[in-house]
């Protein structure tokens, strides 16, 4: 018999019933520091007092009146984020998948609109992950999204992770009207693009009009130590999905861009009955006033620096069974030589959670206000987890 949640998901077993900071509570009582953070979520932990405050002070005011109305708190979201970053204009979603539902749209919108319908090609690369949704899938194009959910979306161009030979090739097709790329992927195992590529692959979209989309979605909000991971490159995209740390455990996301990139999105083009809500935006303001100031930041590249050293000596302590740490700030990975799941497995015995990822990876995504003694006792844990790992 079918249980009544559908099956989508492998489980750990594990049932969680609070949370305070970086931890976890299970129903057995046990407390468990938390590293994944709810896959980058929660970006100032679990329960943190401004977020609850926040909450509980626009839950006493307004949930939801629709988009047929102005919302206040989504106009001065949407004024603060075009402050803080290369944007113009915002469209707020309820999640990272619908922002990249819009993106998609924007981009094939913005060609129609100019009398180039043909430019509805949009390069996206192998590994990526840009959300579950019919678009979202047809861009990854990997076998284990897309299997079984044909036919799909068409219009995606899919190359190699940093070939620049075939990016450079592929730029050459007239009807190549937008990039999409995670400037760190995520669930493809932590993987950096590098400045360099980043800086060329702006270029190359500068030199044939083609529109910059980048998904930060994960590697977004503070985690790589500036508030999105682009601007450690100094160049900036035409549209940005944002999602997941945004919100800080509040379901919302967001596209950013350009007036130009989002010229063609007038008024009946894309519409959300939830998204951009009170409370959601709300929540988000608050996240944003943390998170956006500069000292903040500043801590998050301190600890950071921290993280990491700690796992460069895990990886020295354990060669048989991590090979390799990836990432930047607090998204962080450790490439492994054993089964990524075993060892996240062995982590549940030391109560330290960590995510899986591909290309055997195992990630790091802790709260962005982890203190220096949690990242002390997380690595102490993960020595241990690495231990258990290796004698299992």
């Amino acid at each position: 018999m079918i249980p009544s949640v559908l099956p989508t998901y492998n489980r750990a077993p594990l049932h969680f019933v609070k949370g305070e900071g970086c931890w976890l509570v299970e129903a057995d009582g046990r407390r468990f520091l938390d590293l994944g953070a709810g896959i980058a979520v929660n970006a100032l932990g679990h329960a943190h007092p401004a977020l609850v405050r926040a909450l509980n002070e626009q839950a006493g005011a307004l949930w939801h009146t629709s988009n047929l109305y102005h919302v206040d708190k989504q106009e001065a979201l949407a004024d603060r984020l075009t402050e803080l970053t290369f944007a113009d204009t915002c469209f707020f979603t309820n999640s990272g998948t619908e922002a990249a539902e819009l993106a998609i749209k924007m981009a094939r919108k913005y060609w129609h609109e100019k009398g180039q319908s043909e430019r509805m090609k949009i390069i996206t690369f192998e590994g990526s992950f840009h959300g579950r949704s019919s678009a979202a899938i047809a861009a990854s194009g990997s076998v284990k999204m897309t299997e079984g959910f044909g036919p799909l979306l068409p219009g995606f161009v899919h190359l190699p992770f940093g070939d620049h030979e075939a990016f450079a090739e592929a730029m050459k097709d007239p009807e190549i009207g937008a990039v999409l790329i995670e400037p760190i992927q995520g669930e493809g195992g932590i993987r950096t693009l590098n400045d360099a590529c980043l800086k060329g692959m702006r270029a190359a979209c500068d030199a044939t009009g083609t529109l910059l989309i980048l998904d930060e979605v994960q590697c977004g909000m503070g985690r790589t130590g500036k508030l999105f991971a682009h601007e450690w490159t100094g160049i900036s995209p035409d549209i940005m999905m944002v999602a997941k740390g945004i919100g800080g455990g509040f379901p919302i996301g967001a596209v950013l861009a350009t007036e130009d990139a989002a010229s063609g999105m007038t008024a009946g083009t894309h519409g959300s009955t939830y998204g951009g809500n009170p409370l959601g935006c709300a929540v988000a303001l608050a996240v944003l006033e943390i998170v956006g100031a500069p000292a903040f930041l500043e801590e998050v590249n301190r600890k950071s620096g921290q993280l990491r050293q700690g796992l460069e000596g895990l990886v020295a302590a354990h060669p048989d069974v991590f090979e390799a740490v990836r990432g930047e700030g607090l998204m962080l990975g450790l490439k492994c030589k054993l089964p990524a799941g075993d060892v996240v497995a062995s982590g549940y015995a030391e109560e330290v959670l960590t995510i899986p990822a591909a290309e055997n990876t195992i990630r790091l995504l802790p709260a962005l206000n982890i203190s220096e003694e949690e990242i002390s006792d997380a690595l102490t844990r993960l020595d241990r987890t690495a231990t258990r790992a290796a004698s299992a």
